[in-house]
């Protein structure tokens, strides 16, 4: 039999729903239907052979319950592909199962809420609604939890029978001490007459939904440009380039472009199908690309602009903002940054006449569902509070055709549309086809979730550096077997050459402070531009000129001081208390120095000595994980290597992507702390060492004891 995918479904969709359709849409025989699985707002059917191509036809963008579903069929191809999207689909199985052990081992009142009941309900932007859940007593606070605002969540009726139909998913929106706040896509309707409620941490299930829907139909594409895209990415064939593609008119943003820039934005231009933009630390990525997609826009084309996480989008929308460009920023409006809120489909959406009648509807509708549910002293007609809930639900419905028509219209008149991989709605998007999709970070994409944007792209350009930090995995299995390479990775190694252009002047560094990093992963191409190339920390106003601020690089070996690393007792995290006393000595010969504490950072690879750290310097220091250090700056980094042990056993610091995103984060003064006699088991750090002795950075720990 033929295999038919259909996704976009409506969330209420059963079997029965499916069997209708094809029925009646598609003119199939009942008894020729075979099985049907259901799963997440995606279906596969077994239909009659030969039939597959002709109900993808008839059904691929018809229109069910204001949602357009996505049709296509399962194509036989060669085994080699079908082996590595099996792959990619166990890992993500592993990642979940991971995740969830992950979830399971911490203590549940550090996430879970309970024994709460419903103060409010309200609507919020986009017709989400707004619940307001407290403790019985009025008087009383919420617990301590990790729950944040953005955290995705489930609110679940305690004690009800059918716990599938009294629970909710959601993101928390709002908490205080004494309120939290849930922004649900569909008003909670209780089973008990007095109901109290739980609220529980979610794991990103819709996320993994949208990354196997996405190697769905990827793996069967076929005669098709999705088809020809994946051929491309997956070395089956060659990336095309058009020959003597010369710039269009710039776009003003561009202007302030250097040579590479403009070489990376003419040579994605040209792509036909897929191009890099391969940015290393410093080199303007987030602005060449913001150039390209605005170029693209006076080119009259329809741009899908994605990242890995919701900061990187941000980052691409200001920059995209600024120019004036048309956009519309997709995705929960609390995990938007406020400055960029009046960008968000919600906040367009809701500025459309057809947007406010649909909330009036919806006001009424709830007014209505209260007046069904209240207690009256007189028994009410028979089926009379059944009419009032069904005068509501109608209200609802057509609340949501308004509001699907308003989408409709704030999408269509958008040059760019920007979203996380993952935050790709077929939903919201419908049938939408865009001439190019640009992915920026795409180095810290795992695999199956960059493929969600390319059904929907003409071309292709990827956005990033797989010499920085690759895509964070929970499973370690997985991450051994090979989750953590990106795709950017995989086109970069096996055919960087041709469909790649590396920016190669960057604007953060002292020149001492990148050579060491230009060399070991960037061939020694990277120039430091003359704006930045000799600064110093003692240039800057205020900044008093001695030893520590007339120099770019300082290496302080604690080899031979006893300064050991401890390993946490219920963890596999390790600190260094005597380092990190070094560490607070050279923060305060910053501070004492004149230089701003929030110019100054420490970055460590360990999650124990950056709590160590932060208990005991400045608040206005920021101390971090290197990871959390991706993208971002600061005048002065003193970096904390941790490790010291008699085995050279060094851990984390062995990714050393890792530490090229540390050694790379420091404007004017990095300092590194570390244990010679550790590191330098590894080469790559015996290579950093002989780097720093060359430019008279090492020092002994002895000087500083002296």
């Amino acid at each position: 039999m033929d295999i038919l995918f259909l996704d976009g479904l409506p969330p209420t969709t059963g079997k029965g729903d499916i069997l209708r359709l094809l029925i009646e849409m598609g003119d199939v025989n009942q008894s020729r239907i075979g099985k049907i699985v259901l799963q997440g707002g995606m279906a596969t059917v077994e239909v009659p052979d030969g039939w597959g191509a002709r109900l993808v036809r008839t059904l691929d963008g018809i229109e069910v319950a204001t949602r357009h579903i996505r049709a296509w069929r399962q194509i036989e191809d060669n085994g080699r592909r079908h082996d590595h999207f099996e792959q990619l689909r166990r890992w993500l199985t592993l990642e979940a199962e991971a995740e969830r052990q992950q979830q399971s081992g911490t203590a549940e009142s550090e996430h879970s809420l309970t024994r709460l009941v419903l103060r409010s309900e309200d609507v919020g932007l986009g017709g989400r609604i707004l619940v307001r859940l407290a403790p019985r007593n009025e008087q009383a606070s919420l617990p301590w939890t990790k729950l944040t605002v953005g955290s995705p969540v489930i609110l679940r009726e305690e004690g009800a029978a059918d716990a599938a139909s009294s629970s909710w998913r959601g993101v928390v929106s709002r908490i205080t001490s004494h309120i939290i706040e849930l922004a649900l896509n569909r008003s909670p309707e209780p089973e008990g007459d007095a109901p109290t409620f739980r609220v529980d941490p979610a794991s990103d299930e819709i996320a993994r939904q949208r990354m196997l829907r996405a190697l769905a139909r990827v793996e069967a594409a076929s005669g098709s440009r999705l088809a020809e895209l994946r051929q491309v990415l997956l070395g089956e064939r060659e990336a095309e380039f058009a020959p003597d593609y010369a710039l269009p008119p710039l776009h003003p943003l561009c202007t302030a472009l250097n040579s590479s820039q403009q070489e990376a934005v003419r040579h994605a231009l040209a792509a036909e199908d897929v191009a890099v933009i391969h940015g290393p630390p410093g080199t303007g990525k987030t602005m060449t690309v913001a150039a390209l997609i605005a170029t693209a826009v006076t080119q009259n084309q329809h741009i899908l602009a994605c990242a890995p996480s919701n900061l990187a989008v941000d980052n691409l929308a200001e920059r995209l903002a600024a120019a004036h460009i048309s956009i519309v920023r997709l995705g929960h409006p609390v995990r938007i940054l406020p400055e960029l809120q009046a960008y968000t489909l919600d906040a367009l959406v809701a500025r459309h006449d057809d947007y406010q009648q649909a909330q009036k509807l919806r006001r009424e509708a709830f007014a209505l569902r209260n007046q069904a549910g209240k207690q009256r002293r007189a028994r009410p007609m028979p089926g009379e509070k059944r009419a009032l809930r069904q005068e509501a639900d109608e209200m609802l419905d057509e609340a949501r055709l308004l509001e699907s028509v308003a989408v409709e219209r704030v999408l269509d008149q958008a040059s760019v549309i920007l979203s996380t991989l993952t935050g790709i709605d077929s939903a919201i998007l419908g049938q939408r086809q865009f001439d190019l999709c640009v992915i920026d970070e795409a180095g810290q994409s795992v695999e199956p979730a960059t493929w969600i944007p390319l059904p929907r792209a003409r071309r292709l350009v990827l956005a990033g550096d797989h010499q920085q930090l690759p895509p964070t995995i929970v499973s370690a299995q997985a991450e051994a077997e090979g989750f953590g390479v990106s795709l950017l990775q995989q086109v970069m190694v096996r055919d960087g050459a041709k469909v790649a252009r590396r920016l190669d002047v960057q604007y953060r560094m002292h020149a001492q402070i990148m050579d060491f990093s230009a060399a070991e992963f960037y061939e020694g191409t990277l120039q430091a531009d003359a704006t930045v190339q000799a600064h110093l920390l003692c240039d800057l106003p205020g900044v008093a000129q001695n030893g520590l601020t007339e120099t770019a690089v300082t290496f302080i070996d604690t080899a031979g001081a006893s300064f050991d690393e401890l390993q946490m007792d219920d963890s596999a995290s390790r600190s260094n208390p005597q380092e990190a006393g070094l560490v607070i000595a050279k923060v305060q010969q910053f501070l004492d120095a004149g230089v701003r504490p929030d110019d100054v950072a420490v970055i460590t690879p360990y999650a124990a000595q950056v709590q160590y750290l932060r208990e005991r310097l400045p608040q206005a220091v920021e101390v971090g994980s290197v990871d959390g250090f991706q993208g971002r700056e600061k005048e002065a980094i003193i970096i904390s290597l941790v490790r010291s042990n008699p085995q050279g056993n060094v851990g984390f610091l062995a990714e050393t992507r890792r530490m090229n995103v540390a050694l790379t984060r420091a404007r004017r003064k990095l300092i590194v702390i570390g244990d010679s006699a550790t590191i330098t088991a590894h080469p790559f750090y015996a290579r950093m060492i002989d780097y720093f002795d060359t430019i008279g950075a090492y020092h002994s720990v002895w000087e500083e004891i002296a």
